[in-house]
C-alpha cells in the first residue's frame, strides 16, 4: 500500500498524529510519504503560515478565542468559509502531485489539506481513499464543509458533536487520536528514570507549554519553587519547546530544582518517569499523557478547541482543570501527588482513551 499523509505545522499535535500513523504503517511494511501540502507551492508560504500561528499562540493567545468564536458563528452561514477559498491554489498544486504519484490513500491530520481535497472533489477529480483524523476532542469549525470518505474522531461520545454539523454518521469512525507506540509500551518508572539519567528518589513534576512553549511557564515555576522550597526531593522538568528565551532564562535560574529542556525525542520516557504532568490541553499532548498513564493537570488553554479539550478531560476525571494559577494550581498539584487521587485518575484515563488508535486507523485505511 502507498499512502500520503498530509499535515501542517500550526501546532505540534497535527505533526505528532501524522508521525504516529506513519510509524504504524511503515511497521506493517507500507510505503508512506508525509508532507505539508503548502510545500508544493512555496517553502516561504509554509514558513509564514506556521510562523504566524506560533507568534499568535505565544504573544496573543486570547486572539485565538476571538478567531474560534468567529469561526463558530461563520459556520452557521450558507456557503463556503474563507478558509476553504484560501486553499484553492494549494489544492491545484496538490492535484498535480497526486497525478504524478500513485497513492492508495490520502490521510489528513489537519483541516487545511482536507479543504484542499474537498475542492478537488468538487472539480470532479479522481482521488484515492481520503481519511481525515480529528486531533481535538471537538468538531472544530469548518470540518463540516469538508468532504472526505471517512472521519476518525477521538471517542464514540463525540459523535453527537460531529452529527450536529451534518457530517454523515456512516463516515464517523470513533477510533481515537493516534500517538506513537512508545507511549503505550510497558516500561516501569525505574526503567524510564535510568534511561533519562534521573534520580530514583526524587519526585519529578513535568511542565510544558506545548511545542511552542506558550503559557505562563515562568509564573508556574516560581509558584512551585516557592511552595516546595524546603522539599529537597522535588524537581521541575520544564519543556520549553521552540521558546529559546524561556529556555535561556530557566537555564540561568539559581535553583537546582529546575531542569529546562528544549525539544526532546524522549517524551514517552519523561511521562513515565514523572509523578505529574502540567500542560496546555492540546489534543495530542493530553492523549499522550493518558496513554502513558500519567496524572495530568491542564493549564493555560488557548481559547477555542483547547478549552473544549480541557472540559472533555476534566469532566471525565482524566485531568484536573486549573483556571486560576494563583488559586487552583498548588491545591491541584498537592491532590494528584496523593497516590489515591493519582490512581483514580489513571483508571479514568484507561477507561476512556484508546491506546491503539494508530493500529485501528491503519486497519481502516488498508
Amino acid at each position: 500500500m502507498d499512502a500520503l499523509i498530509l499535515t501542517c505545522g500550526t501546532g505540534g499535535g497535527h505533526n505528532s498524529a501524522a508521525k504516529a500513523v506513519k510509524e504504524e504503517m511503515e511497521r506493517r511494511g507500507h510505503h508512506v510519504h508525509l508532507m505539508n501540502p503548502y510545500m508544493l507551492r512555496s517553502m516561504a508560504l509554509t514558513r509564514a503560515i506556521d510562523g504566524l500561528y506560533i507568534f499568535i499562540a505565544k504573544r496573543m493567545p486570547r486572539f485565538f478565542g476571538v478567531i474560534y468564536n468567529i469561526g463558530e458563528a461563520y459556520r452557521r452561514l450558507p456557503g463556503h468559509s474563507p478558509v476553504y477559498g484560501a486553499n484553492h491554489r494549494a489544492a491545484r498544486c496538490l492535484n498535480d502531485y497526486l497525478k504524478e504519484n500513485h497513492f492508495d490513500a490520502v490521510i489528513m491530520t489537519h483541516l487545511y489539506p482536507a479543504e484542499m481535497i474537498t475542492y478537488l472533489k468538487s472539480l470532479g477529480e479522481e482521488l484515492p481513499f481520503t481519511l481525515f483524523i480529528a486531533t481535538d476532542y471537538a468538531c472544530i469549525p469548518f470540518t463540516e464543509e469538508t468532504d472526505c470518505d471517512a472521519y476518525v474522531i477521538p471517542m464514540e461520545s463525540l459523535k453527537k458533536d460531529f452529527l450536529r454539523f451534518h457530517i454523515p454518521e456512516e463516515k464517523l469512525k470513533p477510533l481515537g487520536i493516534p500517538v506513537s507506540k512508545q507511549f503505550s509500551q510497558k516500561e516501569s518508572r525505574r526503567e524510564a528514570i535510568e534511561k533519562l539519567g534521573l534520580e530514583e528518589d526524587k519526585h519529578y513534576i513535568l511542565i510544558s507549554g506545548g511545542s511552542m512553549g506558550a503559557g505562563h511557564i515562568e509564573q508556574i515555576v516560581e509558584y512551585l519553587l516557592e511552595h516546595y522550597k524546603n522539599e529537597e526531593k522535588v524537581r521541575l522538568i520544564v519543556l520549553c519547546g521552540s521558546f529559546q528565551k524561556l529556555y535561556d532564562k530557566l537555564k540561568a535560574h539559581p535553583s537546582q530544582k529546575v531542569i529546562p529542556l528544549n525539544f526532546t525525542d524522549q517524551m514517552p520516557d519523561y511521562l513515565k518517569a514523572c509523578d505529574l504532568y502540567l500542560t496546555k490541553p492540546g489534543g495530542l499532548s493530553s492523549t499522550e499523557a493518558a496513554v502513558s498513564c500519567t496524572p495530568l493537570i491542564h493549564i493555560n488553554p488557548i481559547p477555542g478547541c483547547e478549552s473544549k479539550n480541557m472540559e472533555y478531560f476534566s469532566s471525565r476525571g482524566m485531568s484536573l482543570a486549573v483556571h486560576s494559577l494563583q488559586k487552583e494550581l498548588l491545591p491541584a498539584v498537592e491532590q494528584l501527588l496523593q497516590p489515591s487521587s493519582a490512581r483514580q485518575m489513571l483508571a479514568c484515563q484507561q477507561q476512556n482513551i484508546s491506546r491503539h488508535a494508530a493500529e485501528r486507523i491503519c486497519d481502516l485505511a488498508q
